[in-house]
C-alpha cells in the first residue's frame, strides 16, 4: 500500500472513530496517534495524516453543510458513519486541500477506493455521486467550463453544493 493511500486510510479510521465517539476535539490527537501506531508502524512522515485529520475537524461545519446541499435526500445523520466520514475526507481534499499536491480527480478517486475498502456495496457509487456533484459545480481550477456557466444562469436561486469561499484557517497546513 502506497504511503499516501495508507495515510488516507489511517486518517479515515481516525475521523470515523472520532465521529463515532462524539467528536470531542481533545480526544482526536490520541485517536490519531494510536491509529498511526496500529495501522502504520514504521510509516515515515505522518504530516499528511495530520493535515487531513486537522483539516476535516477544523472545517467540519462547512463540509457537513456541503454534504447536505450535494445530497439533500440524505440528512447527514442518516448517512452511514463510514460514508459520512469518507465524504468529509474527500471533500476536505477536494475543496480545501492543496490542489497542486492532490489534484481534484485524485482526491475523488482516492475517496472512492477507500469506500470500496471500508464501505458497503453501494458506498463507492454514493461517494462518487456526491463528490462528482461538488466537483462539477466548482470545476477544474484554471479551466473554463462553459456548460457550468450556462447551468448557473438556468438555476439561479437554487442552492449550490459548492462552498462560497475557501477556508483560510488551513492555508498554513497546506504550505
Amino acid at each position: 500500500m502506497a504511503n499516501r493511500h495508507l495515510s488516507r486510510s489511517i486518517a479515515m479510521q481516525s475521523i470515523f472513530e472520532w465521529d463515532f465517539q462524539g467528536k470531542n476535539p481533545e480526544e482526536l490527537p490520541a485517536i490519531v496517534e494510536r491509529n498511526i501506531q496500529e495501522f502504520g508502524p514504521g510509516l515515515e512522515g505522518t504530516d499528511f495524516i495530520w493535515r487531513l485529520v486537522n483539516g476535516v475537524s477544523h472545517n467540519l461545519p462547512k463540509i457537513d453543510a456541503i454534504i447536505e446541499r450535494a445530497a439533500p435526500e440524505w440528512p447527514i445523520d442518516m448517512i452511514t458513519a463510514v460514508d459520512r466520514n469518507l465524504l468529509r475526507l474527500g471533500l476536505y481534499e477536494l475543496l480545501f486541500g492543496n490542489r497542486e499536491e492532490v489534484p481534484p480527480k485524485v482526491a475523488i478517486n482516492e475517496a472512492i477506493e477507500l469506500a470500496k475498502s471500508f464501505g458497503g456495496e453501494s458506498s463507492g457509487r454514493f461517494i462518487n455521486g456526491v463528490l462528482g456533484t461538488v466537483y462539477r459545480e466548482i470545476g477544474e481550477p484554471g479551466k473554463e467550463h462553459p456548460s457550468r456557466h450556462e447551468k448557473k444562469k438556468e438555476t439561479r436561486g437554487t442552492r449550490s453544493a459548492a462552498p462560497e469561499e475557501r477556508d483560510e484557517t488551513t492555508k498554513e497546513t497546506n504550505a
